[in-house]
């Protein structure tokens, strides 16, 4: 009876020892995962281009230019802007100045275009006319 239970007992280490056997083999043949760069940092290995004191020098000056300067990239945008903004309205005052130009020069030499403008502009009228303007009402807010 000894022997039947010393038997059995060492087939069953036998058994644990070919399983583990086998995991350890197929652990060996499995691609080792890379560690990325937060696993490496919670177990203490930082990377030595982190440890280089260049690195680290450029790295705060480019972020001290970027967010920390007086010409830093969110004013350097919001410039822009206003740059695209004006040259909009220096167009559209450059075409009314066209436009004005034009218009005198219409007033200057046809006599008729003259009065039809003091009338249009002025109300102004002749001593025999009656003159009458019409305003449309706005509407009312509620």
């Amino acid at each position: 009876m000894d022997t039947t239970a010393f038997n059995l007992v060492e087939n069953e280490n036998k058994k644990k020892r070919c399983d583990t056997l086998i995991i350890s083999t197929l652990l060996l043949m499995a691609k080792p995962k890379k560690k990325n760069f937060f696993t490496r940092l919670r177990a203490r290995q930082i990377p030595a281009w982190m440890k280089n004191k260049y690195f680290l020098t450029l790295l705060a000056f480019f972020i001290w230019m970027l967010f920390f300067d007086r010409n830093d990239l969110v004013s350097q945008v919001q410039l822009r802007m206003k740059l695209a903004d004006y040259r909009d309205k220096k167009e559209y005052y450059e075409q009314q100045i066209k436009d004005v130009k034009r218009e005198k020069q219409e007033l200057l030499t046809n006599k008729d275009s003259l009065e039809q403008f003091a009338r249009e502009q002025y109300m102004m009228k002749k001593d025999n006319e009656d003159l009458y303007v019409i305003v449309e009402e706005k509407e009312k807010k509620k």
